[in-house]
């Protein structure tokens, strides 16, 4: 019998040293049949043997790997030791005896003893047969124990383990086990052979200490199983590859289902992923949904893996920035802009009327924003320079005389070519008290359509809406129309007293269907007309990711709607949200057209920016069809162009129809536009070739208005009132030393510099990223919100990912 064991010894021994192709071999099934059979003599027998044997034994086992782990109940009286089996392998009930009992409360106490040292040092082990199903982990037993450990094992337990199947119906039915009945600790023994391609089973958020003791110190392969979220797959057919990332429960919204990886803040590649020590890693978390987009925009649609490592030296963490990723990554993008070509150098001699609407809209700025702070490539027909200058606020004096704004302007050179000059042209609004503010009549018109159920659309729109409330008099009224399939009113208009009502109201919306934009503008302008506040501030306020596709649809149809309900005396402002699927083309139509302003929120920082801090300018309108028409004296201005405004020129004619539409001005608001000027005498590469003139002699009237450059015409109508009234200002020849300019001019120098290079305009030859960064920072001025501090950022940010 001691031979028999003695053979039995020195097959496990060699065993353990075996390779993997020779643990399947019938010599290695031959071993486990002859361990069962001994297993299954009658107990007695084994319980009367001497006492030095099974110690030789569990000694042999232990060679080759094997592990046991245990963990205890809290209450010792039903403190019992489970086993979970194949069904087809039952395991016999021990017999009691007193001897038994004792070897049982010794281990129990060593256990409690030790279980402080166990929850750190806790090792996944894998039975050979089941390469890709990870060991339920259990409390490692302390080494001085282990013998004792065996014994009991002996005494307690009985494991037949014949197939992959079979280990992987036991596992689960130890889990099960474990949580209908409680039970504290599961004890799975097999032999464990050391495989440097085993991956861990155990999840956690701080891997650093079971990472010392894996076998394999890969990253992916280390970090598998270890962390809640993270699915690891192995390449197939591709030998020595790295494991695949994946997050779980995220589904891709591109063609790749690849997460960020973030090290210490740093964007980094899954393959850089593996230049990192696993000792080093102090903790992983997992982000996916709204908390990964939130932080991470579009680059965090597939999830988020942070990374953060511990006691790196200084050669560690160089090796870290060096491996940090500066590349735009690529998102879904169907996301549309209209096309439009840069305003061009017009001739002073031949064209020296130039006219345009105002535009207060700032929805350009921050949808760029959002594009440079997600790292994707800036569309340059999404750069409107306009609307990034319109995003801030200006300095300019309040208006005198009971007029709706006053005219400031500013004469100097060009940034970005010295040679040339710079007339910057700015309009202050009134700045009207809320108290003095006119009652308004707001209907919500939302859209819920299925694409709107993202996290920065719906849920967004909600909250940025209840900025809005807080910021309305209790004598206002809200209305709210939905659209999706069809469109319907979910909330007749309410007082803002009764805010909890109207707060439940957008609470209980959801997001399902198709876009009925149509008939969603339709309701909700009926709506708003049938609550006409008289001499009040009457507004539909449409929100959406202009993604509509029911009914009236296209573009043109949609603005031509538009242009009819703005006859109705009801005001527009149009929120756009989202990414990936946003058609700004739509909703810059639907604003241009119908009365409106345009704002893009992205997040919300945003929202509280123009619905809150700039609610009276974005919600109340202090003058409409705003227009203003510039001529040049030919005596020195060469030639000129209009810095942005594509979509706002007029016909020269326009100006002085009344049946014309134009820009809003809202209270405290501010409008700023640009001239570049060729003045008379500089050679440029931008000149424009002058038309001989037969009747006009251009050069022998303007020698009768002495230093003038220009002469600024504005036409205005009031809220309520259908005829316009015209302002005039002259701009004298007068240019100030740039160093002189004010911190306006040289921060409005700066965006159109930066909005130039954005689109990479042919008109600037200078497009030094940093030299913009320069000039922004000398324009700081009372940066109160910080939102010209966050535009220094942004440019710093582009500067990395260009």
């Amino acid at each position: 019998m001691e031979n028999n064991f003695e053979n039995i010894d020195k097959k496990f021994s060699e065993a353990s040293d075996a390779s993997d192709e020779k643990l399947n071999t019938p010599e290695f099934e031959n071993i486990w049949n002859k361990i069962e059979e001994k297993l299954d003599q009658k107990e007695t027998k084994r319980r009367i043997l001497p006492i030095w044997l099974p110690y030789g034994i569990a000694a042999s086992l232990l060679i080759g790997s094997g592990i046991f782990y245990f963990n205890s109940k809290n209450s010792v009286e039903t403190e019992k030791l489970q086993i979970a089996v194949n069904k087809d392998f039952p395991v016999e009930k021990p017999i009691e005896n007193p001897e038994n009992r004792k070897i049982d409360e010794t281990i129990k106490s060593n256990i409690a003893k030790e279980k402080a040292v166990e929850k750190t040092n806790v090792i996944a082990m894998q039975v050979p047969t089941a390469t890709k199903n990870p060991e339920i982990i259990q409390p490692s037993v302390p080494q001085e124990n282990e013998n004792l450990a065996y014994e009991a094992k002996n005494k307690e337990i009985e494991i037949a383990e014949k197939s992959k199947i079979a280990y992987s119906e036991s596992r689960i039915k130890a889990e099960k086990n474990a949580s209908r009945n409680n039970i504290d600790g599961v004890i799975v023994t097999a032999m464990g052979i050391k495989r440097e391609q085993k991956s861990l089973g155990y999840a956690t958020t701080n891997p650093s200490s079971q990472l010392q003791n894996a076998p394999n110190y890969n990253v992916k392969s280390a970090l598998q199983g270890k962390v809640a979220g993270l699915e690891i797959n192995p390449s197939v057919g591709n030998p020595g590859s790295n494991p695949n990332l994946i997050i779980r429960g995220v589904k891709s919204l591109n063609d790749s289902s690849k997460p960020l990886i973030v090290v210490d803040g740093n964007l980094m590649s899954e393959n850089d992923l593996n230049n990192i020590n696993p000792n080093k890693i102090k903790y992983i978390s997992v982000l996916k949904d709204a908390s990964a987009t939130a932080l991470y925009g579009s680059r965090g649609l597939n999830g988020v893996i942070l990374i953060k490592t511990k006691n790196l030296t200084k050669e560690e963490k160089q090796k870290i920035k060096e491996l940090k990723i500066n590349k735009n990554i690529p998102v879904q993008n169907n996301e549309e802009y209209d096309a439009f070509i840069e305003n061009p150098f017009e001739s002073a001699k031949n064209e020296p009327l130039s006219t345009f609407s105002i535009d207060v809209d700032n929805a350009a700025y921050s949808n760029i924003r959002r594009m440079i702070n997600n790292g994707q490539k800036v569309d340059k027909n999404a750069v409107r320079i306009e609307e990034m200058l319109n995003y801030f606020k200006y300095y300019y004096p309040q208006p005198t005389d009971n007029k709706p704004f006053s005219v400031n302007t500013e004469y100097s050179d060009a940034a970005w070519n010295p040679q040339h000059k710079l007339l910057k042209i700015g309009l202050q609004g009134k700045n009207i008290p809320l108290e003095k503010l006119p009652n308004s009549n707001i209907v919500f018109l939302i859209d819920v359509s299925g694409s709107m159920s993202s996290a920065n659309k719906l849920p967004l729109l909600k909250s940025s809406f209840k900025v809005l409330l807080d910021k309305m008099k209790p004598e206002d009224k809200v209305g709210i129309v939905v659209y999706a399939g069809n469109a319907g009113m979910v909330l007749e208009p309410t007082s803002v007293k009764n805010k909890e009502k109207i707060i439940a109201a957008l609470d209980n919306l959801q997001a399902g269907g198709s876009t009925a934009g149509g008939a969603g503008i339709e309701l909700a302008y009926k709506l708003a007309q049938e609550n006409f506040i008289k001499n009040g501030n009457n507004r539909v306020i449409i929100a959406t990711d202009g993604d509509f596709n029911v009914g009236t649809s296209s573009t043109k149809d949609l603005g031509t709607l538009i242009e009819e309900k703005r006859k109705s005396g009801v005001f527009l402002t149009c929120l756009g949200f989202g990414m990936g699927n946003y058609k700004d083309n739509t909703l810059e139509t639907l604003a241009d057209k119908g009365n409106g302003s345009y704002a893009y929120i992205d997040n919300m920082q945003e929202a509280n920016k123009f619905l809150g801090k700039e609610f009276a300018g974005s919600m109340y309108a202090i003058a409409k069809d705003v227009k203003i028409q510039i001529e040049f004296n030919p005596k020195y201005v060469k030639s000129y162009r209009l810095i942005g405004y594509e979509n706002r020129k007029l016909n020269n004619e326009d100006f002085i129809d009344d049946k014309k539409d134009a820009g809003e001005l809202g209270s405290g608001h501010t409008v700023t536009a640009l001239y570049e000027i060729i003045p008379v005498g500089v050679n440029s590469e931008f000149d424009v070739k002058e038309i001989p003139l037969k009747y006009t002699n251009t050069k022998e009237n303007s020698q009768n208005f002495g230093d003038e450059l220009a002469t600024i015409k504005l036409r205005y109508k009031k809220p309520d009132e259908d005829k316009s009234v015209e302002m005039q200002q002259i701009v004298k020849n007068s240019a100030t030393n740039f160093a002189k300019t004010s911190e306006d001019f040289k921060f409005a120098s700066a965006v159109s510099w930066f909005g130039l290079v954005l689109r990479d305009s042919k008109y600037i030859k200078d497009k030094n990223l940093d030299e913009i960064i320069n000039l922004a920072k000398q324009g700081l001025n009372k940066d109160e919100d910080g939102y010209r501090a966050e535009f220094v950022r942004l440019v710093e940010s582009y500067n990395t990912i260009k």
